[in-house]
């Protein structure tokens, strides 16, 4: 089984699950988005959005493929490229941090190592451009899939909170730990990818 983790580019956008590829959620600030939702444009502010930070800051996701056929994502970029970052009541992310905005796979790919693959592959990507941690909100009362990640899951796969909330956390998780990963935490992980984000959330928070 051949596997790969390709950066995000125009040219592979369609490769985001059909949900994924429409929603702004982070892309843009909760009126704007709305907004775009509205006027059925949300496809054209994602590409909008990806195009400009390809442009200013480089690679900010990666797709991930198995015997070439995409099954899964990340998305991840400085938090003054995610306007809806500051709409969280634990913002701002710390400034040596970037966002993990949100994440993908597919659930038949699950317990095969890809969560593991994915975080490490933006870690060293994230490593090698001075940064030296991943932050991310957490719903404390997450359900069913959402833009934002469950809280308990990211505190079992090594994240710790770092700002308290009843309902959106903010977590870290320090780069270099990400190279001596248990198995547990891997198949944890591999859990997380696979619950989140099958339908978009474009809600007010």
């Amino acid at each position: 089984m051949g596997r790969q983790l390709v950066p995000l580019t125009l040219d592979n956008l369609a490769d985001l699950p059909t949900p994924c590829r429409s929603c702004v959620f982070w892309e843009l600030d909760p009126v704007s988005g709305e907004e775009a939702t509205r006027a059925g444009q949300p496809e054209a502010e994602k590409e909008s959005w990806i195009s400009g930070v390809l442009l200013e800051w480089g690679s900010c996701g990666r797709i991930v493929r198995v015997d070439d056929e995409p099954v899964g994502f990340v998305l991840y970029a400085p938090p003054a490229y995610v306007p809806r970052s500051f709409a969280f009541p634990t913002s701002p992310v710390s400034p040596d941090a970037v966002l993990l905005m949100t994440a993908f796979l597919d659930p038949g790919f699950q317990g095969q190592g890809l969560g593991r693959v994915i975080v490490q592959t933006v870690a060293k990507d994230l490593l090698r451009r001075g940064f030296k941690a991943i932050e991310v909100f957490g719903d404390t009362r997450w359900t069913g899939p959402s833009c934002v990640l469950p809280a308990d899951y990211l505190l079992a796969v090594g994240f710790k909170t770092v700002r308290p909330h009843q309902r959106f956390p903010r977590l870290r998780l320090e780069l270099r730990s990400t190279v001596s990963w248990r198995q547990d935490v891997e198949r944890a992980l591999d859990q997380l990818l696979g619950a989140v984000q099958k339908e978009p959330a474009l809600r007010p928070l």
